[in-house]
């Protein structure tokens, strides 16, 4: 029988710095095995500065007996640590194999009290099958848990001459859970794009690299009516973000 009661004050003691964070473990009796591990659908999770986000963990598991039930943990830098919200819930997908769904919210004004937690986290899985056996593991998969980014543009004078200069600025913030506000993300690279009046597609213009409180500037000649944007690819502790184009009318 398993000890999942002694398994998540295990997993909370070590969240709470209680223990000595172990290396990755895993045991098991039987056939049973993990065959893949989705978390939110992108193995991506941002957070904001205020508003709980909710998502999802899908484990699926296999044995020959067929899966009985299982009990999901997350745990990531620092202090990070999450329960689900219910009971995992497992759905058979025919005889032998399950998706189980476990359901987390993380809440940044009670979860985190600084951003440590932000980086790489993994998923502590036990899976119980029908017939007795059994797998376990504390790094069944992992997924980045990010705190929220926003990027804002403007380009001006609005409408401007061909062959003028257009001024184009803007800002990359990102979610603070020490503060509760949003801070500027310095030293990143940041595309600055533009699409044509009548097209779908942006192109590259330059990179730019954002400066004190997050801030974008960059000039650049006007030639068409069109609209610009700044584009951020991403940290592993910063989401991808895209700023709404500002249309540019050009005479």
């Amino acid at each position: 029988m398993r000890k999942s009661a002694t398994f998540a004050v295990l997993a909370a003691a070590v969240a709470l710095g209680g223990l000595a964070a172990p290396a990755a473990q895993a045991d098991g009796y039987g056939d049973t095995e993990i065959k893949s591990v989705v978390v939110n659908g992108t193995g991506k999770v941002a957070v904001g500065t205020s508003a709980a986000k909710t998502f999802t963990v899908k484990v699926t598991a296999s044995d020959d007996s067929g899966i009985k039930a299982a009990d999901l943990y997350l745990d990531g830098p620092s202090y990070g640590f999450l329960q689900p919200t219910k009971k995992v819930s497992c759905v058979a997908s025919n005889a032998t194999t399950s998706t189980c769904t476990g359901t987390f919210t993380v809440d940044p004004d009670v979860d985190f009290f600084d951003n440590s937690p932000a980086g790489t986290w993994y998923v502590s899985a036990w899976v119980d099958a029908n017939d007795g056996d059994y797998f376990t593991t504390d790094k069944a998969g992992s997924f980045a848990m990010q705190r929220y980014s926003k990027l804002t543009v403007n380009a001006s004078p609005e409408p401007v001459k061909k062959g003028r200069t257009i001024t184009v600025t803007g800002a990359l913030t990102r979610a603070n859970w020490e503060t509760g506000a949003y801070a500027g993300y310095t030293n990143q690279s940041v595309k600055l794009q533009f699409r044509k009046k009548n097209s779908d597609t942006y192109t590259t213009l330059k990179t730019v690299t954002s400066a004190s409180r997050g801030a974008l500037k960059t000039t650049v000649t006007a030639t068409e009516d069109g609209y610009f944007r700044w584009n951020f690819a991403g940290t592993s502790t910063t989401p991808a973000v895209k700023a709404g184009g500002d249309f540019v009318d050009v005479q």
